[in-house]
């Protein structure tokens, strides 16, 4: 996910696809655990949006 797409996201909206996104990070991992993913680079892509989803957030919080 791009940048521009999160920034275009109410802070509601970005709320819910970060828990989303967490979900799907434990899920991913945990089944990496047990046996190895056949696209492993799909961690560090959800790991990446979820930062970048916080970082809108926060940008957002020192402005108001």
């Amino acid at each position: 996910m791009k940048a521009e797409e999160i920034r275009k996201m109410t802070d509601e909206e970005l709320g819910k696809k970060i828990g989303e996104l967490q979900k799907e990070l434990g899920n991913l991992s945990f089944h990496h655990c047990i046996r190895p993913l056949e696209d492993t680079s799909k961690l560090k892509k959800i790991r990446k949006d979820i930062a970048r989803m916080n970082t809108v957030l926060n940008q957002r919080a020192d402005i108001a």
